[in-house]
């Protein structure tokens, strides 16, 4: 072989080793952008696993899910036992969330949990062994109030309007449904011909807490009373033993939310309305005149007094038909447990204070004294 052919092949041959090294080099390449992917891709889907798993998993739902934590139970056992029940998504990713907020001391108990907690409430709840989740929005609704006024609360805290509240609340299908679903609250009673609203009264006053943004509006309202039938059940025995009714009850109850003021003894002034019940006097409460006027006075004029109305306890003996307002825990409590006293009558002074009298000379007496002084 001549020199010209070795040279010929030796340079194929590095022609060769240089493609050899290209093929290489891109086969190299390949393989590490194809595991920079992976990784990206893995990164991607698991930074979006742990994402999804720190968020509740099912906002929307309501249903609860009781769920038993044994005494001892570690954040691993508690965090699986989440898992199984469905209420955490990823046991792993709770209980890391858990070490991260430095929170590991969780009380035993049976917890009713819903998918819609998010981990912070969770956690809060087994820290405090109650059940903790943050409202959407709160909607306060005070003693004392008609239901017209708590519809002016509805349309002001929530989407729907005064209107479609007094529409709810007054139809009969719905008060039909009420009486079904609490039949030893809202009884029979509530139909009466004479009733302005059927369900007046029974809407009981609280703070209430909803974790939606736009509930329903007959949950809102079923809300309220299913926290007044809870309230009144616990006075079931008393109730019995007065052989008072739940209406009697909440409208009598009614009367002492709307006399009563800051320094207000509820007790004492239902002493004064059972006496006079007891005497076969009429109750002569203002309240009942303003609401059977249907409007807010400040002063309640001898003119009113003669407006003939079912509610106007100043021309008919005996309670109205049915409550003027929704009256708290504590009146519903003085209507039970009235003081024992001899007093007929009472009045409140410019200060809010009340003054009670045995007579109607010693009433007129404080009248004079409380009332009609020179300022």
């Amino acid at each position: 072989m001549d020199n010209g052919s070795k040279k010929q092949e030796m340079f194929s041959k590095m022609q060769e080793r240089k493609s050899e090294v290209k093929i290489v080099r891109k086969i190299v390449a390949i393989i590490a952008i194809v595991f920079v992917l992976l990784l990206v891709i893995v990164g991607f889907l698991g930074y979006n696993y742990v994402k999804s798993a720190l968020k509740p998993v099912d906002p929307d739902s309501t249903k609860t899910i009781a769920v038993e934590v044994p005494i001892g139970s570690s954040l691993s056992s508690i965090s699986t036992l989440l898992e199984k029940k469905g209420v955490i998504k990823d046991a792993r990713v709770f209980k890391y969330y858990a070490k991260f907020k430095n929170e590991s001391q969780f009380q035993a108990g049976t917890y009713d949990l819903t998918k819609a907690m998010t981990l912070d409430e969770l956690i809060e709840s087994l820290k405090t062994g109650k059940v903790y989740r943050k409202p959407v929005f709160t909607m306060t609704i005070p003693e004392g109030l008609t239901l017209e006024q708590i519809g002016n609360i509805v349309e002001k805290k929530t989407p729907y309007t005064q209107k479609e509240f007094m529409d709810l609340v007054t139809s009969d299908a719905f008060v039909q449904k009420m009486m079904a679903n609490y039949p030893e609250l809202v009884t029979d009673a509530v139909l009466a011909d004479n009733i302005r609203y059927d369900l007046e009264g029974y809407l009981f006053p609280a703070t209430y807490s909803y974790f939606e943004e736009k509930p329903s509006l007959e949950s809102i309202v079923e809300e309220m009373i299913g926290a007044m039938d809870k309230v009144v059940k616990n006075y079931s025995d008393l109730l019995a033993e007065k052989q008072m009714s739940v209406h009697q009850l909440v409208t009598f109850a009614s009367l002492l939310e709307e006399e009563a003021t800051a320094q207000t003894d509820r007790e004492t002034i239902a002493s004064v309305f059972y006496n006079r019940l007891d005497q076969g006097m009429p109750l002569q409460t203002d309240p009942t005149v303003l609401y059977a006027l249907g409007s807010h006075k400040n002063r309640v004029l001898y003119e009113d007094l003669e407006v003939e109305n079912a509610y106007n306890t100043y021309k008919n003996k005996g309670l109205p038909p049915g409550p003027i307002a929704g009256a708290g825990k504590s009146s519903i409590e003085a209507a039970l447990n009235p003081s024992s006293t001899d007093y007929l009558y009472f009045l409140a002074d410019k200060e809010g204070v009340n003054h009670f009298s045995k007579t109607y000379d010693e009433h007129l007496q404080k009248v004079e004294k409380y009332l009609r002084k020179p300022e």
